[in-house]
């Protein structure tokens, strides 16, 4: 189905679910975007690459692309949203709207996405944590219905939770959403950023046992002058997803040094600028 049908199907979905004459979803210059409240959402699709060759395409990292709504609906409550779009807890979570936030987000990231889909390998989306915790059973079921509308499967989506000390207290019920998820034939990865020593991670990874492992890069500063603990900690984590099956993403690469760490400690997939100015280079020799 066309994208532009597919646009219009969404925004009929949203009116009869919401009771609302609001359709949120836009279709402009051959991009979707989505309004919430005073910010418009699209999409930006960062390359998966294999580390020993980045010429090998394994997939694409959706991230959020965000910008003022201009509106003339008056909205007092800016604080809101931005509580929704941080991984930071600053007030009392409004479950429902981040579920909502959460489903819009994911809809524009597949209708954008169904460009890039000929390429092949997965799709990484993030969902919030908050969103896992917020919905009781069946995690997975109404985004499964969109994937399929798109003309898509589950299996070639990965469903990633970013994960920090916040949610430790929350390990069990972050298992059982996730597993609800991997119950329909999604994939799992934990993004643990930069916490490479984060309370009860290893604990999480084993139960969890996730598809992909995502981890930061440390900065070129961190590199250079940092003792050898952290590079301890980080080949422990790799060491431990590899014994589970897994794979493991370094992210966030944007110079030579951290590549070489991708190389040296072991990580199988990797995503940053530095090895797409290497793509650009070589296309312009060839």
């Amino acid at each position: 189905m066309p994208v532009e049908q597919l646009v219009y199907y969404f925004n009929d979905h949203f009116e009869r679910e919401h009771q609302s004459s609001f359709r949120p979803f836009i279709l402009e210059n051959g991009l979707v975007s989505g309004v919430f409240g005073p910010i418009q959402i699209s999409s930006t699709f960062s390359p998966l690459r294999q580390v020993d060759d980045y010429e090998i395409l394994r997939g694409h990292i959706a991230q959020l692309s965000v910008s003022t709504y201009e509106t003339d609906v008056h909205n007092d409550h800016p604080e809101k949203i931005g509580n929704l779009l941080t991984d930071a807890i600053t007030q009392p979570a409004d479950f429902q709207s981040i579920i909502n936030l959460d489903r819009l987000c994911r809809t524009v990231h597949m209708l954008n996405y169904l460009t890039y889909a000929h390429n092949g390998g997965v799709l990484v989306l993030d969902v919030d944590p908050r969103h896992i915790l917020g919905v009781e059973q069946n995690h997975g079921a109404y985004f499964e219905e969109i994937i399929i509308k798109c003309g898509l499967a589950p299996r070639n989506i990965v469903i990633s939770a970013t994960i920090n000390n916040f949610y430790a207290q929350y390990h069990a019920q972050l298992l059982s959403g996730l597993n609800n998820y991997r119950d329909r034939g999604y994939q799992i990865a934990l993004n643990i950023g930069s916490l490479y020593t984060a309370k009860g991670l290893r604990e999480l990874i084993d139960k969890l046992s996730p598809n992909y492992l995502r981890i930061t890069s440390p900065s070129p500063e961190m590199i250079q002058h940092s003792t050898s603990i952290w590079l301890s900690s980080l080949k422990g984590l790799i060491e431990l997803q590899h014994l589970i099956g897994g794979q493991t993403i370094l992210q966030h690469v944007n110079k030579k040094e951290q590549a070489n760490i991708a190389l040296t400690s072991g990580f199988g997939l990797v995503q940053g600028d530095y090895y797409e100015r290497l793509i650009t280079d070589h296309l312009r020799c060839l």
